[in-house]
């Protein structure tokens, strides 16, 4: 994996400008904070996001990659001020299952998501190497 930051530009806090990869490509589908049973474990912003990192290494898994091999995410947020309030512990959030891999990333306030009381979700890409 090679991380694409242009001369001069400052290193980007929590993300990569871009990053290069050859291997097996591994797409997950948009996870939300739900349990296996389909139930949104809590309102709270920050434990759904907990659960959308966790949905989304158990899918990875599946393929045989791990946080290591994540090199995008797009993320819908139905409240801006719901994530900047939990900024500090998503930043704890995702040292503990993603470590200090920080692969690209968007992240788009939406109006609502299609499971009534979800908050966030999130698409990710992976790369395994061959």
């Amino acid at each position: 994996m090679q991380i694409l930051l242009p001369n001069g530009w400052p290193r980007p806090k929590g993300y990569s400008n871009g990053i290069a990869v050859t291997g097996r490509q591994i797409y997950v589908a948009g996870q939300i904070g739900w349990d296996e049973h389909g139930v949104i474990v809590s309102d709270d912003f920050a434990a759904q996001f907990e659960k959308v990192l966790e949905n989304t290494l158990a899918v990875l898994a599946e393929a045989g990659a791990g946080p290591e091999h994540i090199v995008r995410m797009t993320g819908y947020i139905t409240s801006r001020d719901e994530y900047i309030a939990a900024e500090s512990r998503i930043g704890g959030i995702w040292k503990a299952l993603i470590g200090r891999n920080y692969p690209t990333m968007a992240f788009v306030i939406v109006a609502g998501l299609i499971e009534p009381g979800a908050k966030v979700e999130i698409e990710t890409t992976a790369v395994v190497p061959l």
